[in-house]
Formats: C-alpha cells, structure tokens, sequence
C-alpha cells in the first residue's frame, strides 16, 4: 500500500490536538489550526554607547506593547551598557 494515508486516532492533550498519519511507514504529527497563535514581533536591541545593534530578539507585543530596555554586554564596548529595541 504505497503512498497512502493512513489516519490513526486522535490524541488529545491539555495544550493541543494532533492526528497522527502514517506515510510510507514512517510516522508524522500533524498539528489541527485550531489553536491561536500567540502574536511576537522581530526586534533588535541597539547598545546606547556605541549605538551597535548587538541583540536581535522576538517578544509578546500583546503583554509588552512599550519597547525594551535592558542591560546587556556590547563585545565593542566590552562592558556592560544599557540597551534599547530599535526598529
């Protein structure tokens, strides 16, 4: 039976839904779209000193919606300097 899909039981766990198929004898999890996808954004973090962009990070917009500001350690200033999320 080459090539078919053959779809076996659900499993249902407290995070997700998956099915599981089996293609050519080997096993895949396929993921349902039911679930909701969590919103994070590309940002980059800038050394204030040297104004290098040393950080390239992904945060939650929807629990941090001001932009980022941390200290860090810029490899051009060798020390540690405040951080700020650029665009």
């Amino acid at each position: 039976m080459r090539g078919e899909w053959r779809v076996g039981g659900e499993c249902r766990d407290n995070e997700h839904s998956c099915m599981q198929v089996q293609i050519h004898r080997k096993r895949f999890t396929i993921k349902k779209e039911t679930e909701v996808a969590v919103v994070r954004v590309k940002i980059t973090l800038a050394c204030e000193e040297c104004k290098q962009r040393n950080y390239n990070l992904t945060k939650d917009k929807k629990t941090h919606p001001d932009r980022m500001e941390t200290k860090k350690y810029c490899k051009f200033c060798k020390a540690h300097t405040m951080h700020k999320e650029t665009k």
